[in-house]
């Protein structure tokens, strides 16, 4: 057995923030009538996408479709995502998060880590004190919940974070690390996924404080240097530092849609799969980066998947260059006669773009205007609205949302002056009561 865990005091303070529900609370948040009702968005994809506590108290859960939704909760309200006026409330949520501290990591659009080490004495209070401020700041500015947890490392406090929600806030100091691992299953452990759970149950283990209690040496011969690394931050090492630089740590980008009806047309299932290569590429060139591969996978009706993936042939985040190779993808993922719902393209590998080392076979000339070419895409964006410029194939979506019916949220609908589609105001609106 390793040695026990002997920490009592606080070396450091990390909190985790956590948002409540996010989308369905920042719908709550802008339309005061809603609190306290089981609120659902998701209604331009046909599935919920996310749901208030209020509907998951009803029984509602992520990615059913809607039709089963009204089975169990029929009096629920299903809103259109608007994922506008999610980003603004992310980005006053981080910034209110900043004013405490200016070591904020954004992990995803509702949650982040803050290293809070050393401010006790600036605040005159521990650091649970700290991360209940934060809490309360975001509350009273925004309307909307979070909840936090703090302790020694990224991982521990990610775990007390999920104890008490909504709004919960859990401090675990270090002697009392033994007592969370004790009640912490294994696969709630941030980065023990199905299948390293099943191994580790293999070998007798069934908490994280089993997993922790063996040496250093048996994590890591069984789990290799992420083990070893889990290992330690379980044992309140903070081996994951708060990083602030969230582009750096990129190493993916994603874009995945559904849409609806759902199609069998091989030209439009394709047409879905290259407008996710563009959004990609769009995303990876604002940033600065390059991909060395490409990734797609194929979602059918009845939720079946099938993905594939492939290398470049030198880092890119030129449309052009990697349509060929997700076509070659899409051919051998496609099969006739299926019904698809959803599409997903990833870019990983990524890497500073470097000056161009060209293959054999390659045309310079060519990747070179093409590069010109889509620096010329962004800037028509800039001015125009995204995919305002678009290849060719994707020619049959153009004016298509990805929901049942068009349906779009309210504030789609709603123009300040001057503003277009993708040219837009950054102000959340906060609309009137609407009577009964």
């Amino acid at each position: 057995m390793g040695a026990p865990i002997m920490i009592s005091s606080w070396p450091r303070g990390i909190a985790h923030i956590d948002a409540d529900a996010f989308f369905a609370s920042v719908e709550q948040a802008i339309h005061p009538e809603l609190r306290g009702r089981p609120v659902i968005t998701g209604a331009e994809r046909g599935i919920v996408a996310a749901a208030s506590y209020e509907a998951k108290a009803r029984g509602v859960k992520r990615g059913v479709p809607l039709w089963q939704v009204r089975r169990v909760c029929p009096d629920c309200v299903v809103l259109p995502s608007d994922y506008e006026t999610y980003s603004l409330f992310s980005r006053r949520m981080f910034s209110i998060m900043r004013r405490f501290t200016p070591t904020v990591e954004e992990y995803s659009i509702d949650e982040c880590f803050l290293d809070l080490t050393g401010l006790r004495r600036m605040y005159r209070s521990d650091y649970k004190g700290i991360a209940a401020r934060v809490q309360e700041a975001i509350r009273k500015e925004l309307g909307i919940t979070v909840s936090a947890g703090v302790s020694l490392s990224k991982s521990l406090a990610k775990l007390c974070s999920k104890l008490r929600k909504p709004a919960g806030l859990t401090s675990v100091s270090g002697r009392y690390i033994h007592l969370l691992l004790a009640r912490t299953e294994l696969a709630q452990v941030w980065g023990f996924g199905p299948s390293t759970v099943a191994l580790l149950e293999k070998h007798g283990i069934r908490t994280a404080l089993d997993f922790v209690s063996r040496p250093e040496a048996f994590a890591s011969k069984l789990l290799g240097k992420v083990g070893r690394e889990l290992w330690a931050e379980l044992r309140g090492e903070c081996v994951y530092g708060v990083s602030q630089d969230a582009v750096a740590r990129q190493v993916s980008i994603s874009k995945t849609k559904t849409f609806t009806p759902p199609s069998a047309d091989r030209a439009h299932v394709w047409a879905r799969a290259l407008r996710n290569l563009e959004s990609a590429c769009i995303k990876a060139r604002r940033h600065g980066l390059a991909a060395r591969g490409v990734a797609l996978f194929l979602r059918t009706q009845g939720f079946d998947g099938a993905g594939a993936e492939a290398k470049l042939a030198r880092p890119t985040a030129s449309t052009n260059e990697i349509a060929g190779v997700l076509r070659s993808l899409f051919e051998g993922l496609f099969r006739p006669g299926s019904t698809y719902r959803a599409t997903g393209v990833v870019l990983f590998d990524l890497t500073d773009p470097a000056p161009a080392q060209f293959t054999l076979f390659e045309d310079p000339r060519r990747a070179i205007e093409s590069e010109r070419v889509f620096k010329a895409v962004d800037e028509a964006a800039a001015r125009f609205g995204k995919h305002s410029v678009f290849l060719a194939d994707c020619a049959a979506l153009r004016g298509q949302h990805a929901g049942a019916r068009g349906a779009v949220s309210q504030r789609k609908t709603l123009k300040i002056k001057g503003e277009r589609g993708r040219r837009r105001v950054g102000i959340p609106f906060l609309y009137p009561r609407q009577r009964p």
